[in-house]
């Protein structure tokens, strides 16, 4: 697998048009920023389910709670451009492991979206008729890398880490981490795929890729990854079903 399985961008992060056209040999990513201004969250409330509600009134701490209130009100606001409905009307359903799927949507050519944030910023995958997960992380000072590679990572990905110089192991870690949380979340099968049962790349130059998949080695060739470069200090990582497709990077108008 390669670099080119995932056709990069013309231009990064453009406005997007007034009519959003999604063809089946297409991925949007959407980027926004979850805003602390509490009128985001007050205008995104009344668009969210009652499950959604709930969840956001389970955070202990107001920002989280914000950021959730905001990151789900503007998925359902993406997602409605692509459908032509209003945000409340949007029907987000879950998988058995909770991946998150558009309800009554289950023709070949459906919308499959994923979405992941962190830290105030919040990136949105949107494709047809294919399966897509992403992944964001910002890149932070205090994680124990090599104690959580060792722990969670194949043996493979291991000795690629230990191989590369002190200064851009740490990036190179969350550039793995975002790979295979997006290969997992577009596969759908949440922690019951164990991370070291496939190996990613993560050294610094070289393509995003799935490397190999265990126990039936064939999987890798039906996924596609892509490095996204969200901001500075932030490491992300798009998965998509097959190959081909072409990426369009578009950023998300604040309210």
């Amino acid at each position: 697998m390669t670099g080119a399985d995932i056709i990069p961008p013309t231009a990064a992060w453009q406005s997007p048009p007034e009519t959003l056209v999604l063809r089946t040999d297409e991925v949007h990513v959407w980027r926004a920023t979850l805003d602390p201004a509490p009128s985001r969250g007050e205008i995104f409330w009344p668009t969210l389910a009652a499950d959604e509600k709930a969840r956001a009134d389970r955070f202990h701490f107001a920002k989280d709670r914000h950021h959730f209130i905001v990151a789900r009100g503007t998925l359902r606001a993406i997602l409605g451009r692509y459908l032509n409905r209003v945000p409340e009307c949007v029907p987000i359903a879950y998988g058995p492991r909770g991946k998150p799927t558009l309800a009554g949507e289950a023709d070949r050519d459906a919308i499959r979206f994923n979405l992941s944030h962190s830290h105030g910023i919040a990136l949105y995958a949107v494709a047809r008729g294919r399966e897509i997960g992403i992944d964001i992380e910002r890149i932070r000072s205090d994680v124990a890398v090599a104690e959580i590679a060792e722990r969670f990572f194949s043996r493979h990905e291991v000795a690629m880490l230990q191989g590369l110089s002190s200064d851009v192991q740490r990036e190179a870690f969350f550039r793995c981490w975002t790979r295979k949380e997006a290969y997992i979340k577009a596969r759908g099968e949440g922690l019951s795929l164990p991370l070291d049962q496939f190996d990613v790349s993560l050294a610094p130059g070289e393509p995003a890729a799935l490397l190999g998949t265990r126990p039936e080695a064939s999987e890798a060739s039906h996924w596609s990854l892509k490095n996204l470069d969200p901001f500075p200090g932030y490491a992300a990582a798009l998965a998509v079903e097959g190959r081909g497709c072409s990426l369009a990077c578009w950023q998300w108008q604040s309210v």
